[in-house]
């Protein structure tokens, strides 16, 4: 189990360390982490490689003993700030498209993802309950839901926009649309199941099994048969996005035993 939980938060240290790496190598955000309002930014190049340091800082430390919960929560709090305060006042106020267009989220909602696994990894080193907790210890346990929540609309993008999908499906797999479709369905229905707290081992082992599936079968792939420059990294950055999601819903199964907003409700009043 031990193990299991370590290589959890491996695969997102891993992704990190290469986001990292990745904001040296192109002297710019990642779109994921800034919006479109990072052309406006002095300095961007500097910004861009102190950025990637502090990511690349933050994978190491989720394996150093003593830091690497410190360091998560933090990240979390970043990666929610740069949501919050770049993609979400961009969509609200420039974003030249209609807002009800659930592919123009996709970008933001990559980023709440990651806050979102920040907290679960945050999360999984346990706690102390009769410690005095800060404000990013208390929303740890309800990190999950930026991450599911992101699963859930990443399902439903993959039934709205199937047709335009299919190509991401391997050659040799036949029916390229059914896999498509049944891949939107089980991600929606896993993330409602996992946030209503339904069976949350089991779905949530699926889960990372199907997301590290492919990491192997969809993205490696596409990532050897593209240029690794192409799209500022785009595919190779992908690629690592899956497997910290993976690796999230593999932490989520091993370290969360009931879902903490179902908890809160059920006990609601018993103190009282």
């Amino acid at each position: 189990m031990k193990i299991l939980i370590i290589t959890g938060r491996s695969f997102y240290a891993l992704a990190l360390i290469v986001y990292g790496l990745q904001q040296f190598y192109f002297g710019t955000f990642r779109d994921v982490f800034f919006s479109v309002y990072q052309q406006h930014l002095p300095f961007l190049n500097v910004l861009s490689y102190l950025f990637g340091l502090y990511l690349i800082i933050t994978g190491i430390l989720i394996w150093v003993p003593g830091k690497g919960q410190k360091a998560s929560l933090i990240l979390g709090g970043v990666f929610m700030s740069l949501f919050l305060g770049t993609h979400i006042t961009y969509e609200l106020i420039s974003e030249p498209n209609k807002l009800y267009h659930l592919g123009l989220w996709t970008t933001p909602l990559k980023e709440l993802a990651l806050a979102g696994c920040a907290f679960v990894v945050a999360h999984s080193f346990g706690t102390n309950p009769a410690a005095k907790k800060s404000f990013l210890e208390k929303l740890a346990p309800y990190g999950n839901l930026f991450f599911l929540y992101t699963i859930t609309s990443y399902g439903i993008s993959h039934i709205i926009y199937a047709p335009y999908l299919t190509g991401m499906v391997p050659k040799w797999m036949a029916n390229h649309l059914f896999w498509v479709m049944l891949t939107g369905i089980t991600l929606s229905a896993s993330g409602i199941a996992i946030i209503l707290g339904v069976r949350i081992r089991a779905i949530a082992l699926l889960l990372s099994l199907q997301i590290f599936l492919w990491v192997w079968l969809v993205h490696v792939p596409g990532t050897l048969a593209t240029p690794l420059a192409a799209d500022r990294g785009n595919l190779l950055a992908s690629a690592f996005d899956a497997l910290a999601f993976s690796g999230t819903a593999l932490l989520i199964a091993l370290t969360m035993k009931k879902q903490q907003w179902v908890e809160d409700i059920e006990q609601w009043g018993e103190k009282d």
